[in-house]
């Protein structure tokens, strides 16, 4: 059986990863995080420190949005920051094109086609946060300055 590590989305965030801090590490997990809530339960730590990776279709465009796991993307506020009239969810179709990654491994990093990211102000609530990396089963730890770095990233209120 293949590891999980072996397969190319997850080799594609971790060599990012890597490049960024040696010591950050991808983190198999023996059940799935497909979810927040299923991610939370294997790592033993708040949903909230959970990041859930969304893309938003702004138009022909596109935006990934980090949110807190025990938050909802307000898509009203995320039309007022970006002036746009037009703002829904990328279908998982459009998820997988944009950052080839499928829903329930969508990694903050690594995308295949550029976005500008956007990270929600309450992930800076806990010391650690935890993303995908690629696979539902692969997650890293980092900091909210760290991922906010590695990310490029805007940060603002982007929940309800």
């Amino acid at each position: 059986m293949n590891s999980i590590l072996d397969k190319e989305p997850v080799k594609r965030a971790e060599k990012i990863l890597k490049d960024f801090d040696p010591n950050i590490n991808v983190i198999i997990l023996e059940q799935t995080a497909r979810t927040a809530n299923d991610a939370a339960t294997a790592l033993g730590c708040n949903v909230g420190a959970i990041v859930k990776s969304l893309l938003f279709k702004l138009g022909d465009k596109f935006c990934l949005c980090l949110v807190s796991g025990d938050k909802r993307c307000s898509l009203n506020k995320l039309k007022k920051k970006l002036s746009e009239k037009d703002v829904s969810m990328a279908s998982p179709e459009e998820v997988k094109q944009i950052t080839g990654y499928t829903i329930g491994g969508v990694s903050p990093i690594g995308h295949i086609v550029n976005t500008k990211v956007y990270m929600d102000k309450h992930l800076e609530r806990f010391s650690k946060v935890f993303a995908a990396a690629g696979h539902p089963n692969a997650v890293f730890g980092i900091t909210f300055f760290e991922l906010k770095k590695l990310t490029n990233s805007e940060v603002d209120d982007l929940t309800e």
